[in-house]
């Protein structure tokens, strides 16, 4: 089974940028691969993914803001954050997931530690 490790967060002013990285232990190519976050007393989310084929999806919540991408050759995903806010606030976790980046179904590989990212205001 395909592992995931995390880094990349840290503590950040808002309005900075920071980078998550995702690195897997198998090949990425022919996998959904999503960025979640949770935050204190609340449910995961998903806030980014980025699909088989290449298509990226966002929530509403950090469009125009965060980007996802994918290295297949270093088998990373990216997720670069530019103009965090301090509700960007969370734990970060990547993750395979069944289905489309439009229509995203339940994750299937087991849950890392996680990066956490904290904006201070």
């Amino acid at each position: 089974q395909v592992q995931l490790v995390e880094s990349g967060g840290g503590l950040v002013q808002a309005g900075g940028s920071l980078r998550l990285s995702c690195v897997a232990s198998g090949t990425i190519f022919s996998i959904n691969v999503g960025w979640y976050r949770q935050a204190p007393g609340k449910q995961r989310e998903l806030v980014a993914s980025i699909g088989s084929s290449g298509d990226t999806k966002y929530a509403e919540s950090v469009k125009g803001r965060f980007t996802i991408s994918r290295d297949i050759i270093k088998k990373t995903v990216y997720l670069q954050m530019n103009s965090l806010k301090p509700e960007d606030t969370a734990v970060y976790n990547c993750n395979a997931f069944l289905g489309t980046t439009t229509r995203p179904g339940p994750t299937y590989l087991s849950w890392g530690q996680g990066t956490q990212v904290t904006v201070s205001s």
